[in-house]
């Protein structure tokens, strides 16, 4: 199982897609707050259909909370100023798969705690500045999962 995390997300139909995903993947899904939303929006509702019972979401107060939840893992984190392509890594089940608010990236006090080898980018075409979050993460939780046999049964494996 992987974690994805979403730091300080911003768009309701972003995170509820991404509960989507979640549920569909078997991935963890972690919101490091402040959301900038209510819970209850319905915009959320509305993405995550009704696959919010499916997956599993845990709300962190802070990065520090988090770590504390999850410790000693490996992390990688999106970043549009990487230079090392996803598809360069060796993913295994339980890494990190982070990813910054939406309009702000990760700010920089988390990414400065992060060796440079744990930022990874999605390939574009030059001049493309970033994909939208819900497509970034299914793009990397679906490569995680490719190097790990996948889902297989409707299971991770």
């Amino acid at each position: 199982m992987f974690e994805v995390v979403l730091f300080q997300p911003e768009i309701p139909p972003n995170t509820g897609n991404i509960i989507r995903l979640c549920a569909a993947t078997g991935a963890r899904l972690h919101l490091i707050e402040p959301l900038g939303f209510q819970w209850d929006d319905k915009r959320l509702k509305r993405a995550g259909l009704d696959y919010h019972e499916f997956a599993e979401v845990r709300r962190h107060a802070s990065p520090e909370a988090f770590r504390l939840a999850v410790p000693a893992r490996r992390i990688f984190a999106q970043s549009r100023h990487a230079t090392q392509s996803l598809h360069a890594v060796t993913f295994t089940p339980g890494d990190v798969l982070m990813f910054g608010a939406e309009t702000r990236g990760l700010p920089a006090d988390i990414a400065e705690k992060l060796p440079i080898e744990a930022f990874l980018r999605i390939p574009m075409r030059p001049g493309i500045r970033s994909l939208n979050l819900a497509n970034a993460v299914a793009i990397t939780v679906y490569e995680a999962l490719r190097q790990c046999a996948g889902l297989a049964h409707t299971t991770i494996l």
